[in-house]
């Protein structure tokens, strides 16, 4: 009975491992960075006065997603499309909004980014 038992906690932990693997190591996509940042849309257009919490739940977890140089480059291109297709958007909002957020992304952020500038270190 105890070699029973002790299999069957073997064996659920081994699934636990090898379902928070792929959690573990997911790369965020540019849908889940637009999703992550769509509550910042009020105030980067000027319908909303301050900057929502959400919103910079939403910065430092994009900031915090992307970790390689490639998942930089990536947010940086997704987020430089995105707010280049939302008429409206201001340009110094945008530029605020890190600091507003007390972030310091590791990628630049803005409509007029530079992304292939980004360097390995940070």
């Amino acid at each position: 009975m105890a070699n029973s038992m002790l299999i069957k906690v073997t064996s659920l932990a081994m699934i636990c491992l090898v379902l928070g693997i792929p959690l573990a190591n997911a790369v965020q996509t540019c849908d889940e960075i637009k999703t992550s940042l769509a509550s910042c849309l009020g105030y980067l257009t000027g319908s909303e006065p301050s900057v929502p919490v959400m919103c910079c739940n939403g910065v430092q977890t994009v900031d915090d997603q992307a970790k390689s140089l490639p998942e930089r480059k990536d947010a940086c291109e997704c987020i430089k499309s995105t707010l280049a297709s939302i008429p409206g958007v201001d340009p110094n909002a945008v530029q605020d909004l890190p600091n507003k957020c007390s972030v310091k992304p590791s990628f630049p952020i803005g409509a007029d980014a530079d992304c292939s500038q980004i360097s390995v270190e940070l």
